[in-house]
């Protein structure tokens, strides 16, 4: 009974963490009248370790081993990852950077079965998987079917979906031995510190902090630094650390669907029939994939169980 309850209050926190996600596009828009990608990713950066610090203050033991490790973890999940995304918006459509990007979840599931113990691929998550990702393509078409090929874009998007699968491998190993919210903190202070020389080496340090005196933009930031690059990642780690690196990810399938709802609500985007039904497939498949796991891991309780008495 613990174990499902913790498990209920896991998938809840993976939901949050992607609904969250999901909406960080409508501010990030905003920030974008007069902030570069490079300067609003250090600033939500550096909103996200003071919170994280006043939320836990406390100071976990690391080695200089640990460190390395928790670095690489931060440029692969944060600073890495938004250069390719942000990058790659550049060279090719949104939707193709939208579609790529959500294969994030079936390169975590190749790697994770390779390089995770007990982390493997079954069935219905291929089926749920292939019907998720289906659905991402109408959602992110939502009635438009539009589809260029950008080599150097699409690359970049490629290279976005497997930086968040390598992330996804990494934070594993250190779920289990850190609080979420002290490596949150740790992983932010490292991205800020590969953040800062590249704003210096490409001229943007000076920036318009003048602009932040406008109440959307100063809420824009709140939300992505608080929420987006904070809150939420300590709720995924929680969630990685409940229900595992696979499950876990399959909600990355969800974030397109968020952020089609947020956009009809907020901007007045159309949401169309094509993007109803993409939505349904998306929640079909994720909750396809999840069951699946979650049958075979009643089953080897049973048995333990049964092999106990």
């Amino acid at each position: 009974m613990e174990k499902t309850k913790g498990k209920l209050v896991g998938h809840v926190m993976a939901a949050i963490a992607i609904c969250v996600w999901g909406s960080t596009f409508i501010f990030s828009k905003i920030m974008l009248r007069d902030f570069t990608p490079l300067q609003i990713m250090t600033m939500r950066f550096v909103v996200a370790y003071v919170v994280l610090w006043c939320l836990y203050p406390k100071v976990e033991k690391t080695t200089f081993k640990d460190n390395l490790g928790i670095f690489v973890l931060s440029l692969f999940g944060n600073t890495v990852y938004f250069l390719f995304e942000n990058n790659a918006l550049r060279y090719t459509l949104a939707a193709n950077v939208s579609i790529i990007v959500a294969s994030a979840p079936i390169w975590t599931a190749i790697l994770a079965h390779f390089f995770s113990k007990g982390e493997k691929i079954r069935r219905n998550t291929i089926y749920g998987s292939v019907l998720a990702f289906a659905g991402v393509a109408l959602v992110v078409f939502n009635g438009t079917i539009v589809l260029k090929f950008n080599p150097l874009g699409d690359i970049l998007s490629l290279g976005a979906a497997l930086c968040w699968a390598v992330y996804s491998i990494i934070v594993v190993k250190y779920v289990h031995r850190f609080s979420s919210f002290f490596l949150m903190r740790r992983s932010t202070l490292c991205a800020i510190i590969a953040s800062i020389p590249m704003l210096i080496v490409s001229g943007q340090a000076d920036m318009p902090f003048e602009c932040l005196l406008q109440r959307d933009t100063m809420f824009s930031i709140i939300f992505l630094g608080i929420l987006g690059s904070g809150v939420s990642y300590v709720l995924w780690n929680m969630a990685t650390r409940t229900l595992g690196v696979i499950k876990v990810n399959a909600y990355i399938y969800v974030n397109p669907f968020v952020t089609m709802i947020t956009a009809g609500i907020f901007l007045g985007e159309p949401v169309t029939v094509m993007g109803i039904i993409g939505a349904v497939m998306i929640i079909g498949g994720v909750v396809l994939g999840v069951t699946e796991r979650r049958r075979a891991e009643d089953v080897e309780e049973q048995t333990e169980d049964m092999t106990a008495e």
